[in-house]
């Protein structure tokens, strides 16, 4: 289990799971959700303003107080979401983009890396009458389409056969009607009879 780390900015509370290492992927969604929503994601999203000069207009001051503020919270922000021990290996700086570009650089995760780890979980899905049929065959869809968001398609009936054979003993009708038939079920057709079957 990850934990996470909860503040509150500009009356908007949000939580960040802390980075572990092997978390990258949502701790990074978690921090740029986190940012935006709080409104103070300005210096994760453009460069540092030259600095104010005595010829500054108000405007200038503003926006360079504005992305200072958002700068210095943002860096909160990450670095107490991130495992103390992991922070230390990270370089030092005081800019909130490159502090962010650099937690990337170290923890992205190469997408082979990614592809062969939904491969893994998609294969290794089990339904153990927790949570639902219908919620445990979306998870696969859910797979499913992450997989092809990088070039693995898999077809709809590679799904509902999976998922047929990741079921337990008690929906043997429903394997040998789908086994005994020559159409094939589509996934909406699997989930209809699986959950007519467990109601």
């Amino acid at each position: 289990l990850f934990s996470t780390v909860c503040f509150s900015v500009n009356n908007n509370t949000a939580s960040i799971e802390v980075l572990t290492g092997s978390n990258y992927k949502k701790w990074k969604q978690d921090i740029e959700f986190a940012m935006g929503i709080a409104d103070i994601d300005l210096a994760m999203i453009s460069d540092r303003p030259a600095d104010i000069t005595d010829t500054s207009s108000l405007t200038e001051r503003e926006h360079y107080a504005k992305w200072e503020r958002s700068n210095r919270l943002c860096l909160m922000a990450m670095k107490r979401s991130i495992s103390e021990h992991l922070l230390g290996g990270l370089p030092e700086t005081n800019d909130a983009r490159e502090f962010f570009a650099a937690v990337g650089e170290r923890y992205q995760v190469s997408s082979n890396a990614e592809a062969g780890s939904l491969m893994s979980e998609l294969t290794g899905l089990r339904y153990d009458g927790l949570g639902g049929v219908r919620e445990h065959i979306l998870r696969m869809v859910h797979l499913q389409s992450k997989l092809r968001a990088r070039d693995i398609p898999l077809p709809d009936s590679y799904i509902v056969s999976h998922a047929l054979n990741s079921l337990p003993i008690s929906f043997s009708q429903i394997k040998t009607a789908y086994n005994t038939q020559s159409e094939s079920w589509s996934i909406n057709d699997l989930i209809t009879k699986c959950v007519a079957k467990e109601e």
